[in-house]
């Protein structure tokens, strides 16, 4: 490691001489002390993305910095697996105690052979439930019921935290899938694509419990459930939800990877447009400033080609009033240019709506992220201290990785007021809303 972070430093330095900046000019740019960024040159500190980009966008690199330390991430991180789809984790459990504590776990149909036939059945494996006659499964009134479940379910899901939801909405995807099996062609149908939304959105409130593993594990059932209702294009939209996790692994070729996967003919412009943002994400990751700008232009293109089905859910956030200009202030900071991106996402925050609690915390972390990066520190800690009540309330992983990453760049003002002030409350944060 030493060795790794010496070569990188010695590759700062030379980069730096050859642009003709001075190690304070360079501390000025990018708001770490002098004495740290020589420490990171002599190979005494280790280095950090965040820096990395910055001093990548100061130096006009173009990604040099940040694709050393992508190279060593990679020498000592496994990549997401085909394993970790958890295709063998084909059964659901789940238990709901008279004290209110439940819980959900896939478990292997090995798992179960080995337990044996009693347990088997004791847990109601392949067992029919109780809809056994079809009367009224060819109206529409069952599936527009859980159609308006699904909307109240998104828009509480703002507003607490996902266990709280879970539960509910696993209890609601067996349902459909149940449902599906009495119904006509056209109604089964119907449902199991319902069911797969529910499904998919069960994945996406499992990684924020810090679930990757479960969280790929629904993304996948959603997938089948959907193939199985004739819909094949939520597995392109499975590759999306699978580059997030890799986004916050800091994983930028992944992530590129992934989403590139998605982005092909014959998909609706809104998932190849969804595939593109997180493409750009990854490209920012890498520190490549023209492919990222590139394929958030192509993502703005397809979002205005998208054409609505009033009867099916959206895919995708739908809180943001230009979810393209969001993540290219998402993106702008990860290319190391907090300025602009607090800017845009000065912008863009106005107009989140008040009781998206969650989009608020996520982005709205990211912003104070930005304006501490780009030094702003008094103007960060007002803006985090706005943000911490929201991110008790969901209680999510994703928002806690940006948290941990602002109390780090805080901690580089330790005699700022404002930091002093906030500190107690971060940190106190950050111990509950952290997995």
């Amino acid at each position: 490691m030493i060795g790794e972070d010496k070569f990188f430093g010695g590759e700062l330095r030379k980069l730096r001489l050859a642009a003709g900046i001075t190690l304070t000019q360079l501390a000025t740019a990018v708001h770490y002390s002098k004495g740290h960024l020589s420490k990171v040159e002599r190979g005494l500190k280790a280095p950090n993305h965040e820096l990395a980009q910055l001093c990548d966008n100061t130096l006009q690199t173009g990604g040099v910095l940040v694709a050393l330390l992508s190279a060593k991430r990679l020498a000592s991180t496994a990549k997401i697996s085909a394993e970790d789809d958890g295709h063998e984790e084909e059964v659901w459990l789940m238990q709901l105690s008279p004290e209110g504590k439940s819980w959900f776990q896939p478990i292997g149909r090995r798992q179960i052979m080995a337990a044996g036939v009693t347990s088997a059945m004791g847990i109601g494996l392949g067992t029919q439930g109780p809809f056994e006659a079809r009367v009224g499964m060819e109206n529409t009134s069952a599936l527009e019921t859980f159609r308006t479940l699904f909307d109240n379910y998104r828009r509480l899901g703002q507003s607490v935290s996902p266990g709280f939801l879970l539960p509910a909405l696993i209890a609601q995807t067996h349902t459909l899938r149940e449902l599906s099996t009495h119904a006509g062609p056209r109604m089964r149908q119907e449902l199991l694509r319902l069911g797969s939304r529910y499904a998919e959105y069960v994945g996406w409130l499992t990684q924020e419990t810090g679930d990757d593993r479960a969280a790929l594990w629904w993304t996948q059932r959603a997938v089948e459930l959907a193939a199985a209702g004739g819909d094949h294009h939520l597995a392109a939209y499975a590759m999306v939800r699978r580059a997030l996790i890799t986004l916050y692994r800091e994983q930028g070729d992944e992530t590129v990877a992934l989403a590139r996967q998605a982005r092909h003919g014959g998909l609706p412009p809104r998932i190849q447009g969804l595939a593109a943002q997180r493409e750009a994400q990854g490209h920012a990751i890498n520190g490549d400033y023209n492919a990222c700008m590139r394929c958030l232009d192509e993502a703005r293109d397809l979002f205005a080609d998208a054409v609505f089905d009033e009867g099916a859910p959206v895919i995708g956030t739908t809180h943001l009033a230009d979810t393209v200009a969001m993540i290219t202030g998402w993106c702008l900071l990860d290319l190391g240019r907090p300025e602009q991106a607090a800017e845009v996402m000065d912008r863009e925050m106005a107009q989140v709506p008040a009781y998206a609690l969650r989009t608020n915390a996520r982005y709205g972390t990211r912003r104070a992220r930005a304006h501490v990066t780009a030094g702003n520190v008094d103007h960060a800690c007002e803006l985090a201290s706005r943000v911490l009540p929201d991110a008790l309330t969901v209680s999510s992983a994703t928002i806690a990785a940006d948290l941990r990453q602002l109390a780090r760049t805080l901690a580089r003002y330790p005699r700022n007021p404002a930091v002093q002030a906030l500190t107690p409350d971060l940190s106190t944060a950050l111990k509950i809303v952290t997995p």
